[in-house]
This record gives structure tokens, C-alpha cells and sequence, in this order.
């Protein structure tokens, strides 16, 4: 199901075959859901009609919105910094990434995967 918008607690998903937009409780969604932008197809799981969790694609591909200026040069240390994404979840990327970049992020650790 594709991932409309949200409104407080509740997340709207929509059916890609009947258009029918499905509210879920701000409850049944993991953590890793914070790298999840609209419009992104995620797997809703269901047990009789009852939704028990959503799971987003395995990689994204986001914008860093926020992060401290690079240095190039400086990557043999394998040093990281914190950086915040269009979404506004935050992960450590290396020190040469800088704001305006897209990296592509697993969502099952939360780790930086590489550039986009």
C-alpha cells in the first residue's frame, strides 16, 4: 500500500487497486517507519482485518536536510556525523556528505548505505 499523509495519531495508506485510503494507528507503526516519506509503497500486515504492522521498503533513497559542514579528504578514520533527513530522522553519515545530498539508507538498521 502506498503512503498518503498523516493527521495526528493516524497514518493514511491507500490501496493502489480500489483507491480506498486506510487510516492505521500511530501505534502499529516500528520505528524504522521514521525514514518513510509520502507516496512510498510499504507492506501493511493484517491478521483478519486487524492491521498488526507496517513494514517500509528495506532502501530509501533521502534528502539530507541538516547536517555540519563536510571535509573531504578525511575518510580513512571511517568518522561520522550526525545528519537530519527530509523526513526528519536522524542517522550518522560520513563527514564528507553535505545538506542538500540524497543517500540511500537501510531501513531495517538505519544505517547510511551510500549516495544516491
Amino acid at each position: 500500500m502506498e503512503y498518503s499523509y498523516n493527521d495526528g495519531d493516524l497514518y493514511y495508506f491507500m490501496d493502489s487497486e480500489t483507491y480506498e485510503l486506510i487510516p492505521i494507528n500511530a501505534s502499529e507503526l516500528s520505528d524504522n517507519f521514521k525514514f518513510v516519506k509520502e507516496n512510498m509503497t510499504c507492506r501493511v500486515l493484517s491478521y483478519k482485518g486487524k492491521v498488526f504492522g507496517v513494514e517500509p521498503p528495506n532502501f530509501v533513497e533521502l534528502q539530507v536536510t541538516q547536517t555540519d559542514p563536510g571535509f573531504k579528504g578525511d575518510t580513512a578514520t571511517n568518522a561520522t556525523k550526525p545528519a537530519t533527513l527530509e523526513t526528519g530522522a536522524e542517522v550518522k553519515v560520513p563527514l564528507f556528505i553535505d545538506e542538500g545530498e540524497m543517500i540511500q539508507i537501510d531501513t531495517r538498521t538505519g544505517e547510511y548505505m551510500g549516495r544516491a
